[in-house]
């Protein structure tokens, strides 16, 4: 090692030992809402990832829609991340700071299979139609991906013969009924699917029946922390993150 990379690495060492300390001093605690369906999974991992690498702390819950938009307007919390839908009716409102609103992640639909089933094709929607008619139980939730199936059962003139053999998934995901052999096929967002062990998503659905579900972050106008939320939502647009929710089957803006 020469001399000038000897003093390189040391002035960068203590560079990084001065922010990681800066950061320590200054760590802060706010209160996030967030919403269910994917984000308890992909937030229970990119939380400690924040945490870990500001010294910051970040008390979560997650609650529906209703709850959320409460605990906001009450003042309860610093950010809100939810479907994008809710954080621009709280924008509109005032209740989530105009300069707020940060789109996150966009969820699709995806399909599933018991894991070694065979893996009906779906590229198309009439193969996917054929998938669903040929199934003996077809399973999908009461939350947005579910609604969405049953938009798309009705576009293809399926919705009574799906009705008869639907396994509705309540207080549970879709994939555990699918691994519990209870759905034979089952559609709900991909990174809902994809923790759940023995299952095989076998892929999104078409994309002329697909439905994007976007999630944002909003500022709350009460935030007591604005500016420790604005570092959480910056943390969530890095390269770490974004890998992260890559992994779990989101895409990103």
């Amino acid at each position: 090692m020469t001399a000038w990379t000897k003093v390189t690495a040391t002035v960068t060492a203590g560079c990084l030992s001065t922010l990681i300390a800066a950061s320590v001093a200054t760590a802060a605690e706010i209160t996030v809402v967030a919403g269910g369906g994917p984000l308890p999974d992909v937030m229970g991992t990119l939380v400690p990832m924040f945490e870990k690498a500001t010294g910051h702390k970040v008390k979560i819950s997650h609650k529906g829609g209703p709850a959320i938009t409460a605990d906001v307007k009450q003042g309860a919390v610093d950010l809100v991340i939810t479907n994008t839908e809710t954080v621009d009716e709280l924008a509109t409102s005032g209740e989530v700071a105009g300069n707020g609103k940060t789109l996150l992640m966009i969820s699709k639909v995806g399909v599933a299979v018991k894991a070694g089933a065979p893996k009906p094709d779906i590229s198309t929607p009439d193969k996917f139609k054929a998938a669903l008619m040929a199934a003996k139980t077809v399973g999908y939730s009461q939350g947005a991906s579910g609604r969405h199936v049953q938009t798309v059962v009705e576009k293809l003139g399926i919705a009574d013969a799906v009705k008869a053999k639907a396994v509705i998934a309540q207080g549970r995901p879709v994939g555990a009924a699918v691994a519990s052999g209870e759905a034979e096929i089952g559609m709900q967002q991909v990174a809902e699917l994809r923790p759940v062990a023995g299952i095989d998503v076998i892929g999104e659905l078409p994309a002329d029946l697909q439905k994007q579900i976007p999630y944002s972050a909003g500022i709350a106008a009460k935030a007591k922390d604005a500016a420790t939320a604005r570092a959480l939502v910056g943390f969530l647009r890095s390269e770490a993150a974004l890998d992260v929710l890559k992994r779990k089957g989101m895409d990103v803006p």
